[in-house]
């Protein structure tokens, strides 16, 4: 199975709201983030990914909605693990749903869930979104801690954070890519699928690439960065362009 591409595509929510945050709906408003959306499945994406805040501060309900009634490839919802996200999901239902720590001061998600430390309430969480058909997974940073917890609780798939080995460099770099390493390796005996985002980009994949049993990138402000310049289908395609270059043979998780 080939690396899969799933376009977060968040920032031109964000690029929106700077503009048109009290009228998002407005028939004069853009950029679309649908329109990404579909500029991207068209570029060859494999699924779309979007992330729906407490705040509304980039992707709003409609998106999600409109997202979900018009994409051809599966939809990824970012979400808080909190009663009002849980209904949400619940309605909507995505092909799956990333459970993501949340705080309101950060521009995006900094760090990974502190699952092992959070299983009563994420345990309720993961059991009602894949009963209503929807894979979860959690982001998780490459803590072995924290992937055996995600086992235990029957998630289908984590994510593993990879915004301290993007910025990172040199002796720390390497450090960062051995962690990933680990709690790939680690995830993939535990039946996990294993995926990876935050940071990336395409000249940093390469390096990435040590990393097994990866299955699905999530990236968005990389691809939506140099969409301003080369347009999002080309931008996308240039990432598509070195994800085939991944050495390892991704093989499914056995979870749901």
């Amino acid at each position: 199975m080939s690396l899969r591409l799933g376009v977060n595509i968040d920032h031109v929510a964000t690029l929106r709201q700077a503009r048109y945050r009290e009228m998002p709906d407005a028939p004069q408003v853009e950029p679309s983030p649908l329109e990404a959306a579909l500029e991207a499945e068209a570029a060859g994406a494999h699924g779309i990914t979007a992330h729906l805040r407490a705040d509304r501060r980039h992707i709003v309900d409609a998106d999600i909605q409109r997202l979900r009634a018009e994409i051809a490839t599966p939809l990824n919802l970012e979400m808080g693990c909190t009663e009002e996200m849980i209904g949400i999901a619940l309605r909507v239902r995505p092909a799956s749903a990333c459970l993501v720590p949340e705080h309101r001061q950060e521009v995006t998600t900094e760090g990974g869930l502190a699952v092992a430390s959070q299983k009563g309430t994420l345990g309720p969480c993961i059991e009602r979104l894949q009963a209503a058909g929807t894979r979860v997974s959690l982001f998780i940073d490459p803590d072995l801690e924290q992937v055996r917890a995600a086992a235990e609780l029957g998630a289908a798939m984590i994510e593993l954070h990879t915004g301290a080995f993007a910025n990172a460099f040199g002796a720390e770099r390497t450090a960062e890519i051995a962690r990933l390493v680990e709690a790939a390796q680690l995830g993939q005996q535990l039946g996990l699928q294993v995926n990876a985002g935050h940071g990336l980009t395409c000249r940093n994949l390469p390096e990435l690439f040590a990393v097994p049993h990866l299955q699905e990138l999530n990236i968005g402000h990389s691809i939506v960065s140099r969409a301003v310049f080369v347009g999002l289908r080309a931008a996308v395609a240039e990432m598509l362009a070195v994800m085939v270059h991944y050495p390892h043979v991704s093989h499914p998780g056995n979870r749901h």
